[in-house]
């Protein structure tokens, strides 16, 4: 019983390795390529422990973490969807619900549905852990854009109104975070690194 655990484990581990391979539209500050889905998990796990100070309210750091973890290893099935693509986000949900039941229940029965619960807590948005999950998971493309001159903004044409739009609810989870994100994307445009808003032809 225990060795079929340790195989379902390991199962597991070595699948989520698909996520390495999975790109997103963010490009690296120290290397000229694309961020993989699986740089970008760790990368706002550790930005939990650091900025979690800053939460509108008091957070279990460690859940926030797990939940940063794995809130994008339904990627290895759904790929990811760019943020301002409406139409791919049209089918989102549908693509990542089917990748869970894959993925989670590739798991014993109780690590499955204990991942599956911090995955949908993030995707519902209504806990405070998820909240501020929601928001780091927002601010770190922001800081990505305008550490790069904007660089994928401006790949996809995408203007200042559509940055804040997109990313004002960064303040459900934590106030200060969203000022600051809202001041980088001012200085993006005052630098000319984000158009502030779609000129009609």
């Amino acid at each position: 019983m225990a060795q079929d655990r340790l195989e379902q484990q390991i199962r597991f581990v070595l699948e989520i390795d698909a996520l390495k391979g999975v790109l997103r539209r963010t490009y690296l500050l120290h290397v000229d390529r694309p961020e993989n889905s699986a740089e970008h998990s760790w990368h706002v796990a550790i930005m939990a422990v650091l900025l979690a100070e800053h939460a509108n309210e008091p957070v279990d750091t460690s859940r926030v973490v797990r939940m940063l973890l794995v809130h994008d290893v339904v990627e290895v099935d759904a790929g990811d969807t760019y943020v301002y693509d409406t139409a791919g986000a049209a089918a989102k949900a549908e693509r990542e619900t089917r990748a869970a039941d894959r993925l989670f229940g590739l798991l014993p029965e109780d690590q499955g549905r204990e991942l599956r619960a911090l995955w949908e807590e993030f995707e519902e948005g209504r806990t405070s852990d998820a909240r501020f999950a929601a928001a780091l998971d927002r601010l770190m493309p922001v800081l990505h854009n305008v550490h790069t001159a904007g660089r994928s903004w401006r790949e996809h044409g995408i203007t200042a109104d559509r940055v804040i739009a997109r990313n004002s609810r960064m303040a459900e989870g934590s106030e200060a975070l969203w000022e600051y994100a809202r001041s980088l994307i001012e200085g993006a445009v005052t630098h000319g690194h984000l158009a502030p808003v779609r000129t009609r032809a």
